[in-house]
């Protein structure tokens, strides 16, 4: 049975196509709330009953509803559901927009960052859009058990330890570093001691810290070629001269590498990122030795490697013989979700001291109640049961969208190193399509999708039009509606045309 808010909905939803549609469900509902609609203490249905309203998914509703919630718009009351807040935030009460753009322009106008700081601008790439279809690289948050995990942490917050309250020196908390030591034995096949973890808060302070405390400026690295952005503009920041590596079906080749020596090489090797390969075991043997002969360091960004559905996960490099030059780096953000904001790296043992040391003259690690609680999160089994679930749930949604791809594009879209794993994909395009402008066009139509020509370095290398889709945060009756609009983007850009596809 429809309701007078549905119907508002409905119709202001079909008046615009800008954005992702939970961040369109969100806009509709606070407009509705600013201009009166939904006054204050007005119930709100619940996230099932609206979602059947609005045709679309539950989770859809949900995020919306999160957003509302944390923007201050609604209430949720345990037992009496959800319900709009009495008062509104201030920022739409008390600030006017002339205000607002007077002071960015005398800002602006008296602002210059450093060289370092306008270099990193250049090349920024995260994405403002981090939820919907097909972010890649975004795994589904309303997955996670958290109402297990918050139990834990509400009991850990009762009678904190006053270790948990201070400033840690030690790498992070000790109860967690424990648990991920047996954690990444069995799972990753690491050869680790509790000792030689280090708590971070993600992959990129890992990065930061490694090229701060073992590079001096001008110091090269290799990076893959594509690679990841975000590792690239930290080394480069940092001051290192970056040296790209072209990537094939077996991974990065040091055989065939110019004559400089890296004193980093950072890697991807259980699952590459972007392409989706992964290091074959005489590549890996072989760069192993390689950093040996030259006292090089390889940073091992364990990238995805829980998320193999066809097989077992491939073993780390790391693990491959006794305290081997490799810095082994992983992170939570996949596996639980981002905003957590807990990563881990694995040092050689005569890089445990003085890294430890540096971690906590630059950062002042914190979060340790967090930790602690993640800690017996993993101990008492949940981490690995979610890990089992969640590879399940990828997997049906990675088959889902390997399906739409076969039947209304055909084979020769897919990369050909796609593998059953990680939570995106590699949509190949051909060689003269500009593939920034298709993202770009499938953007303004609320499809969120990354160019893969924009991971590649170098003005020499070849460079590969494809786009990365994300699947693990969209359910498969979610991903129908943007994937017909981005079929509809490749036929205005002549793709399809070009592969004379008989079924569009």
């Amino acid at each position: 049975m429809h309701t007078l808010l549905g119907d508002y909905l409905l119709q202001h939803l079909q008046q615009t196509n800008e954005g992702t549609l939970p961040a369109r469900v969100f806009n509709c509902l606070r407009d509705a709330i600013l201009d009166g609609v939904l006054v204050p203490n007005t119930r709100l249905p619940a996230s099932r009953d609206l979602a059947n309203e609005l045709h679309v998914s539950r989770n859809t509703v949900l995020n919306a509803y999160e957003q509302l919630r944390a923007e201050g718009y609604i209430q949720a009351h345990t037992g009496r559901g959800t319900w709009v807040s009495e008062s509104l935030p201030d920022c739409y009460i008390e600030v006017g927009p002339t205000p607002i753009s007077t002071a960015t322009t005398k800002i602006d106008q008296n602002c210059k960052l450093s060289n370092r700081g306008e270099n990193l601008l250049l090349h920024a790439a995260a994405s403002p859009h981090q939820w919907g279809a097909f972010v890649p690289g975004v795994p589904d948050v309303t997955e996670f058990p958290h109402a297990e995990f918050n139990r834990i942490k509400s009991r850990l917050s009762r009678q904190p330890d006053i270790a948990n309250l201070i400033y840690s020196n030690a790498g992070g908390c000790l109860e967690l570093r424990q648990a991920l030591a047996d954690y990444l034995r069995i799972a990753r096949s690491v050869n680790c001691e509790t000792d030689q973890i280090i708590i971070t808060e993600g992959i990129h302070q890992a990065v930061d810290l490694v090229s701060r405390a073992l590079c001096d400026l001008s110091d090269h690295v290799w990076i893959e070629n594509p690679g990841y952005w975000g590792a690239k503009n930290i080394l480069r920041i940092n001051g290192l001269s970056i040296i790209p590596v072209p990537v094939d079906a077996e991974g990065i080749n040091p055989e065939e590498q110019p004559l400089i020596v890296p004193r980093l090489i950072f890697v991807t090797p259980s699952h590459q990122y972007p392409l989706g390969s992964h290091l074959s075991l005489s590549r890996r043997k072989k760069l192993l030795d390689f950093a040996k002969k030259h006292g090089s360091w390889i940073i091992e960004d364990d990238y995805d490697s829980e998320f193999r559905f066809s097989c077992q996960p491939f073993p780390s490099l790391q693990g491959l013989e006794d305290n081997p030059p490799v810095i082994y780096i992983g992170t939570f953000s996949k596996t639980i979700y981002p905003a957590l904001r807990i990563g881990y790296m694995v040092v050689p043992k005569q890089l445990v001291q003085p890294l430890r040391t540096i971690a906590a003259e630059l950062y002042r690690g914190g979060h340790l109640l967090t930790q602690r609680a993640l800690a017996e999160f993993i101990v008492e089994g949940h981490y690995a049961a979610h890990i089992r679930r969640m590879r399940l749930l990828y997997n049906k949604r990675h088959k889902y969208l390997i399906e739409l791809i076969h039947h209304y594009l055909g084979d020769e879209f897919l990369h050909e190193y796609n593998h059953d794993a990680g939570l995106h994909l590699v949509l190949k395009l051909p060689t003269y399509v500009n593939d920034v402008e298709i993202s770009r066009l499938a953007l303004s139509r609320g499809v969120n999708v990354r160019p893969l020509s924009q991971y590649y370095s170098g003005v020499n290398a070849p460079i590969q039009q494809g786009l990365l889709l994300g699947f693990a945060c969209v359910q498969e009756q979610d991903m129908i509606f943007p994937f017909s609009i981005l079929k509809q983007c490749l036929i205005e850009n002549g793709v399809l045309t070009t592969f004379h596809k008989a079924n569009v």
